[in-house]
Order: structure tokens, then C-alpha cells, then sequence
């Protein structure tokens, strides 16, 4: 069985000028990258702002497990066989970020017969974009501690200062630093921390901005620090805004790539959905919607982080309408989450499937809360049974929810055209789509609203320091602010280790933030971190290149 990495290599690609002339693009509309990747210019909304978007399809997925369910897998495969059936459509998608790829959950790039690429350069460097967002960051980093070190005209206090530095790598050491060290001309002496890129508010903006000049007032507006009278100081103060913008000219703009298919794929953007809102940029899905029929978009982990955030924050922020929402589910993820603990031997039988199916259940009851259409994507595997395929869909049809077949890891777009027609038929459904909170409530309400309604948890526990937060937000005005949760994607709960569907808990919040430039208030949970470190056999042990160019072990 080839890996996907040689599936990637045998692919035949089309020259990227001819995918976007595919897409009606005028040369002037985009700038290639080499032979297979593109810039597309922001002009590309401007001219078609009067055209009619296309149709908007969310794929999420169960709570993700060691077993793996593959939403982009899916993602990929669908807009493969919305071509194939006669409809023109475009899968979005995030960049993957170095961490995980070199980590332990691997490249995001898709898998089998439904990938995007190139692949290696997806799950690598890219066209740069995350480089730059660490530049603008770690810029606007260095000139907190320069405005210091020169006599401090703004009186930051060194102890109050909220921008961390960041890097797109899993390297735990760098949670907690001290900088400064050394003779008096290596700055002030003071605790700082690193986090991975994708959870830095640099990429909430880049995935929020609906243009430069939206990008600029966004960097303007970033809390960074606060002043000896607890004053806020802003990127706007420090006269940053300019340089930042500069590094990211180029990062600004989607990409353009295709898959295996040569279906024409928008990469851009990449924040994580545990500790950051999970979904590509608003620019990316723009753009898709003015090109295609369909945009089939996805967003990070299950459903109660990437959909919710995507439903809750998104949305409103991008005036998106979904059309429809597809949840990904696999029969040995199920069977995972009805085991009794993490470590049991699956039983064969179909017991641990159908106890691990209230998971599934549970994610298409939110999903009905927020009135979008809802199809169930099982995305197979060749140990599959038919017997628990037919459970899966008996127990789906109790909730009166569709349910297709998706088998495009092995066939690309030709198994996934059931799934595919019924996409279609959802979306010329009425959608009312609403978000689960008001924008008026506070934020203990929308925390709360969250825990209640999406993790079904009993309530929420605040921390001290995360009660004197919310209560100093409001004092500075910033309570309409829609909240991200920063939670682990393992369980509904904040509890890891809590599989499928678990019923008498509360939501711990530890640690409140504001990311005042995105837009939105992030409300850390449990042992929540912004930095993740490594597993003790990271892929990176299995990963080389040869001369030839030949790439092994990147997945």
C-alpha cells in the first residue's frame, strides 16, 4: 500500500495558470509561485464584490481520537466529487503548521486518492506565511522591550506586558522564559513565554482581516502591554502597525493549489482550534464563494471547538451563512470513544461502537441548535463491517440525520459522490442559521452558554484571576466580544481522558485573555497550553530527503 507521501509524488499536476483560469482568473488576478502554487491578488474580491456567492458547506467531525478521522480527507474528497457530478467547487483549508507536522498528529494536507498540492511544500514552509506572521509578531515583540530599554516614553510595566513571543514549533522549554539576562544593555530584566504560531494573535488576525486596511486597523488596535497606571498600550502606540503590515504584504493573500484531482484548493491560515478559533481565513472562504458553486470549508477538531467557533465567531464576523454542515465520523473512532479507558483492548464486538456513538449523537444534536442542514460523513476504512456501518446509520436515522458513505481516501472523488448528492440536496434546503449566543450577553453568559449548551457541562468554575479579568474587560468596554474557549479537543469535557459523550461535569476556567485586534475574548480551561511540546517518538525520527529530492516519511 503506497503511503501518501508517494501517492503525492506519482499525481500528474496541472500547471497552476491552468487552475486558475479554471476559476476565470485574469492573469493580473494572481502571481505563481513556481509552477503549482499561487498568490491570488485581493483584487479578486474587489472586481466580483457584485456577483452572487456560491454555496457554503462546513465540514467538522466527531472529537478526534488516536484512530483518526479525517475531515480534511473528506473535505478534499467532496469538492473532488461536487466536479465530478457537474458542480463547480473548491475546497478551503488552513495551513498546516510545522509543530504538529514534526510532532504527533502529522501534516494536514489530506490523505490517500483526496490530498492537496503540493503536499510536502504544504506541510513545510509553504509559501512562507507562517514565517511571516512570526516575523510581524516577534517584531512587535522586540519593539515592547526596545520602547523600554529607550527610556520607556510610554511607561509600560515591564511586569504587565500581554504579547508573547512566538515560534511554529512544539518546543515546550519555551513556555516560561526569563529575557533580559546579562549586562543592562540586553534590556530589562523580566518573565516572558513563547507560544506556537497558530495560537498567536497575529494569525487570528491574518484569518479575520477582511483587508489590509482591515489587517492594519486590526494590528492598531492589539493590547500589548498596560502602563504603570494601568493604562492599555496598543501595536498603534508603539508605532508598529506600518512594519507589521509590510512583513505580512504577501501573507495577506490566499493560496492557490489543487488536489490529486487538480480540483482547485484556497490554503490560508492556520490557527489552532484548541487554543485559538480553528478555521481558515475569511478571505480564503471569500474568495471561494465568488469563484465556485460551492466552497466546502473545514474547521479544527470536533465539532463542539472548530464548528462552534466557526458558527460563533466566524460567521458574524464574515457575514457567512452556512449552508450546510457535514460531520465526519469513523466506525474505529466511535468504537474508541466506547471504550472504558483510552488503553482497553477494542472488543470486536458491536459494543464499544454503539456505546461510543453517543459522541456522534451528541455533536448532531448542537449542530441542530444552530438550524444549518446536517449530513454524517462516515469516512471508511478498509476493516470496516457492514454490520456497523448499518448501526452507525440506524442510530443516525433515530435523529432524523442523513448519513453517506465516504471512501475518497481510497477511490478520490468517485467515492464520494453519494456523499456529494446529498451535500447538494442539503444546500437547496432553507438554512437558519443563528449563532448560539447574542453578542449582548456578557461573558460569563457566553461561557457559560458555550459549557451548558455545546459540552453540556453543569457549569462553569471561575478562577480568581479569570473573575478579576472579565470583570476589568467590562470595566474597559470590551464585553460584545464573542469568546473562543481554549479547551482540550479530546472530550466534550475539559477532562481529556472523559470519551464519548460525558454528563455531570463542570468546566474549569483558569485564565482569561484578551485579543483585543481579532476580536474576541479566550478563555483558557483546565491545564490548557499554548505551547505544545513534542511526544517521545515525534515523526520527525521517520522523516528524511534524498538527493533525488525524494521526500520519506511525511504523512
Amino acid at each position: 500500500m503506497l503511503s501518501d507521501v508517494e501517492i503525492a509524488q506519482s499525481a500528474t499536476l496541472a500547471h497552476i495558470d491552468d487552475i486558475a483560469s479554471s476559476l476565470g482568473l485574469a492573469d493580473r488576478e494572481f502571481a505563481p509561485y513556481g509552477r503549482d502554487k499561487a498568490k491570488l491578488e485581493l483584487t479578486v474580491l474587489q472586481e466580483r464584490a457584485h456577483q452572487p456567492d456560491g454555496k457554503l458547506v462546513l465540514v467538522t467531525a466527531i472529537n478526534p481520537t488516536p484512530a483518526g478521522e479525517g475531515k480534511t480527507t473528506v473535505n478534499v474528497g467532496l469538492s473532488m466529487a461536487l466536479n465530478k457530478i457537474g458542480k463547480s467547487a473548491i475546497s478551503t483549508l488552513r495551513e498546516p503548521s510545522l509543530g504538529p507536522v514534526f510532532g504527533m498528529k502529522g501534516g494536514a494536507a489530506g490523505g490517500g486518492y483526496s490530498q492537496v498540492l503540493p503536499m510536502e511544500d504544504i506541510n513545510l514552509h509553504f509559501t512562507g506565511d507562517l514565517s511571516a506572521i512570526a516575523g510581524a509578531n516577534n517584531l512587535l515583540a522586540a519593539m515592547i522591550d526596545n520602547s523600554i530599554h529607550h527610556g520607556n516614553p510610554l511607561r509600560i510595566n515591564p511586569k504587565k506586558i500581554t504579547h508573547r513571543r512566538t515560534i511554529d514549533m512544539n518546543d515546550r522549554v519555551l513556555r516560561e522564559i526569563v529575557v533580559g539576562l546579562g549586562t543592562p544593555g540586553n534590556g530589562a530584566l523580566r518573565q516572558d513565554g513563547v507560544d506556537i504560531v497558530p495560537a498567536s494573535e497575529i494569525m487570528a488576525i491574518l484569518c479575520l482581516a477582511t483587508d489590509l486596511d482591515d489587517l492594519k486597523r486590526r494590528f492598531s488596535n492589539m493590547i500589548v502591554a498596560y502602563t504603570m497606571d494601568n493604562e492599555p498600550v496598543t501595536a498603534g502606540d508603539l508605532g508598529a502597525v506600518g512594519a507589521m503590515a509590510l512583513l505580512m504584504k504577501d501573507a495577506i493573500k490566499p493560496n492557490l493549489v489543487q488536489t490529486i484531482e487538480n480540483t482547485p484548493a484556497i490554503i490560508h491560515g492556520g490557527p489552532f482550534a484548541n487554543i485559538a478559533h480553528g478555521c481558515n481565513s475569511i478571505l480564503a472562504t471569500r474568495m471561494g464563494l465568488k469563484l465556485a458553486d460551492y466552497t466546502i470549508t473545514e474547521a479544527g477538531f470536533g465539532a463542539d471547538l472548530g464548528a462552534e467557533k466557526f458558527f460563533d465567531i466566524v460567521c458574524p464576523i464574515g457575514g457567512f451563512k452556512p449552508d450546510a454542515v457535514v460531520v465526519v465520523a469513523t466506525v474505529r473512532a466511535l468504537r474508541y470513544n466506547g471504550q472504558s479507558s483510552a488503553e482497553e483492548t477494542i472488543d470486536h464486538s458491536l459494543a464499544p461502537l454503539e456505546a461510543g456513538l453517543v459522541n456522534l449523537e451528541r455533536h448532531l444534536e448542537n449542530m441542530a441548535k444552530y438550524g444549518v442542514p446536517c449530513v454524517v460523513a462516515i469516512n471508511k476504512f478498509q476493516t470496516d463491517r457492514d454490520d456497523e456501518i448499518e448501526l452507525i446509520k440506524t442510530r443516525c436515522a433515530a435523529l432524523g440525520v442523513e448519513v453517506a458513505e465516504s471512501d475518497g481516501f481510497a477511490r478520490g472523488g468517485d467515492g464520494v459522490t453519494q456523499l456529494a448528492e446529498k451535500v447538494v440536496e442539503l444546500c437547496e434546503r432553507d438554512s437558519d442559521f443563528a449563532p448560539i449566543y447574542d453578542s449582548s450577553a456578557t461573558i460569563k453568559e457566553k461561557i457559560n452558554i458555550i459549557a451548558r449548551e455545546i459540552y453540556r457541562a453543569d457549569g462553569v468554575d471561575f478562577s480568581a484571576a479569570a473573575e478579576s479579568e472579565i470583570k476589568r474587560l467590562a470595566r474597559m468596554g470590551f464585553t460584545d466580544l464573542p469568546v473562543c474557549i481554549a479547551k482540550t479537543q479530546y472530550s466534550f469535557s475539559d477532562d481529556p481522558t472523559a470519551l464519548g459523550a460525558p454528563t455531570d461535569f463542570r468546566i474549569t476556567v483558569r485564565e482569561v485573555r484578551l485579543n483585543s485586534g481579532s476580536g474576541f475574548v479566550v478563555a483558557l480551561t483546565r491545564s490548557i497550553i499554548t505551547m505544545p511540546g513534542l511526544p517521545k517518538k515525534p515523526a520527525a525520527l521517520a522523516m528524511d530527503v534524498f538527493e533525488n529530492g525524494t521526500v520519506v516519511g511525511l504523512s
